[in-house]
């Protein structure tokens, strides 16, 4: 799988390459009319192309532009956990800031 088919956790498969084989410039309407039944697939669930970029009203120039559009609008379900990050000390369950605590 290459890095086209898969970004930041949303597996395109061959939707990525038919996005590419596309000539742009290319509206919402035309895309969702020829590939809008292409699913697009996280790690917990997936969404066809319809769904995802469907109530856009955009024109697209490229197939990169599509991609990042799909990255936009995809399910919560693509980010992972919600709230987590890897930064600093704190663990995830803590909720609330210790008064002591200053931010620089």
């Amino acid at each position: 799988m290459s890095d086209r088919e898969r970004e930041q956790g949303i597996e395109l498969g061959e939707l990525s390459e038919k996005l590419d084989d596309h000539d742009y410039p290319a509206d919402v309407d035309e895309l969702v009319s020829e590939y809008g039944e292409y699913e697009i697939e996280y790690p917990r669930g997936s969404e066809t192309f319809e769904e995802v970029i469907g109530p856009l009203d955009e024109t697209y120039e490229s197939a990169d532009d599509v991609r990042q559009s799909i990255l936009n609008m995809a399910d919560s379900d693509a980010v992972g956990r919600q709230r987590y990050s890897d930064r600093g000390a704190g663990g995830a369950e803590t909720t609330e800031q210790d008064p002591d605590q200053e931010s620089f």
